[in-house]
């Protein structure tokens, strides 16, 4: 071999060695999102996703992150009620994927499970857009599991208030028998007691069973003229409305944020369901609100989707947390996290990449005020929020207000 092919062959094989040494140069940073694309809420998994993706195309449009490299969003599906099949698609994302982040889980129970038995161990920051259970403020997650959602102790309060309100005196109570119907039914019951009503029956029930005539015979036995309905929409949920109403047990009801789409109406009737109730979380009248409504409707997102806002929050503050941070790696993320979402700091909204990037590198502080609200996170990972009420209207769940 001459010198000069030599020397070359000495440099390309440096070349390799230094690319080989710095395996994350330029590579996708992958922030994962767990959802339930099968099961009880697959109806409301894919307007979340949308709006998760769309806080990627924000970063990956302006510029990429980190280097210039581009955030890739995998996806696992935990299918919302099932334990195992939870871990399984977390643990997937973690150890196979190699995520630095995630986006969810969205049931509290598939949060729980996921955090527990994948993510706390492989020390991944989780952030759910949709896990509303006041179990998961009591989790051992050496911080590291966040939400961008008020917790079902402040919209059982709501939902309470907003009924007594009404006039309604008496309630009946059925709830998915799981950590989010659990907890929010005891918030409600505690709440709407406390507030002068009578809670007749709290019952619960089991997913995924074809009848519940049953136990729709019990409640109706209580002498309650309404039926609170703690579950989901494209599950029992679903199945306890449309027999209710076959069977003449109840014709109000009132449902959380697990009701709320369009399989409910769809599969049940719009005549049916005029005038039906409905409680979840949403946006606040602050800036980010209304500019985010603005991405999502010119990218084709329905900007009112139930956790819509909440999810590109959790993926837009993830993306923000590891621009902080400096690199790809979870270590040190979920203090990065901390940072970027409360004050002292210039604001950054969404969509604002660009701006908080270059004020990053500068060494400033930024304040991310999101699509559904200032996501100041408490020591449990927790957020205040805003809790509106629904209606069903002209077959569709239509925003009232919000429940102050």
């Amino acid at each position: 071999m001459s010198g000069r092919l030599k020397r070359a062959a000495i440099a390309s094989a440096a070349l390799l060695a230094l690319a080989a040494a710095s395996p994350s140069a330029m590579a996708d940073v992958k922030i994962g999102f767990l959802g339930g694309f099968t099961g009880p809420i697959e109806g409301l998994t894919p307007p979340i996703l949308k709006g998760a993706e769309l806080a990627v195309a924000n970063v990956n449009d302006q510029g990429g992150i980190l280097d210039g490299e581009k955030i890739e969003m995998p996806s696992g599906d935990t299918t919302c009620t099932d334990a195992t099949a939870a871990s399984n698609a977390a643990d997937r994302m973690v150890n196979s994927e190699q995520v630095t982040a995630i986006v969810g889980a969205l049931c509290s129970g598939a949060t729980i499970s996921s955090a527990n038995n994948a993510g706390i161990p492989g020390g991944v920051v989780m952030v759910s857009p949709a896990s509303t259970s006041p179990a998961v403020t009591n989790l051992k997650d050496n911080d590291l599991v966040f939400r961008t959602t008020p917790s079902d102790a402040y919209q059982g309060e709501a939902m309470a208030k907003l009924l007594r309100k009404k006039g309604v005196d008496e309630i009946a109570i059925t709830y998915v028998n799981n950590d989010y119907g659990k907890g929010f039914a005891d918030a409600l019951d505690t709440a709407f007691t406390e507030a002068g009503g009578t809670v007749t029956a709290k019952e619960a029930h089991e997913e995924g069973k074809a009848d519940y005539r049953a136990e729709l015979g019990s409640l109706a036995a209580s002498g309650a003229p309404m039926l609170a309905v703690l579950a989901y929409e494209s599950g029992s949920g679903q199945t306890i409305v449309r027999q209710a109403i076959e069977s003449g047990d109840f014709t109000d009801f009132i449902g959380g944020d697990g009701m709320v789409g369009e399989n409910l109406i769809s599969a049940v009737g719009a005549g049916n369901l005029e005038g039906m109730i409905a409680t979840r979380a949403g946006k606040p009248e602050i800036p980010g609100a209304d500019v985010f409504a603005k991405l999502a409707e010119k990218a084709g997102v329905d900007p009112s989707a139930t956790y819509a806002p909440q999810a590109y929050d959790a993926a837009f503050l993830l993306a923000l947390a590891v621009e902080k941070n400096g690199s790809a790696d979870r270590e040190g993320l979920n203090k990065a996290l901390r940072e970027v979402a409360s004050a002292p700091g210039e604001v950054i909204l969404p969509g604002e990449w660009e701006k908080a990037k270059k004020l990053i590198a500068e060494g400033k502080d930024i304040n991310y005020e999101g699509a559904g609200g200032p996501l100041d996170f408490d020591q449990n990972g927790d957020v205040p929020g805003v809790i509106v009420e629904l209606v069903v209207k002209d077959g569709k769940f239509v925003e009232v207000g919000r429940i102050d």
